[in-house]
């Protein structure tokens, strides 16, 4: 086998490098899509859960524990003034 040219060196290295920029391009697309079906998971969920909150009082019961466990201010602040059939921030 004769020795490689620096042409031929210079084109792998280029396939190299586009593979290289598809193969980010692919994982970008791929977390975007599971960050957009990971939200709407929790908007549904969220949902539900204010659903059942609002038409069964152990559901609430249970809503009124979990917006207790919120400890980050910035997440508090989200649920500040907000209410639903009695359900406030605190």
């Amino acid at each position: 086998m004769a020795a490689p040219t620096p042409e031929a060196i210079e084109n792998a290295r280029l396939k190299v490098q586009q593979a290289k920029a598809r193969l980010q391009l692919l994982e970008a697309r791929t977390a975007t899509l599971n960050r957009k079906a990971d939200a709407r998971r929790k908007i549904i969920l969220g949902g539900l859960l204010l659903d059942a909150a609002m038409k069964d009082a152990e559901w609430e019961a249970g809503l009124h524990e979990l917006m207790d466990r919120i400890v980050r201010d910035q997440d508090r602040k989200a649920f500040e003034g907000w209410t639903f059939r009695g359900v406030t921030d605190g």
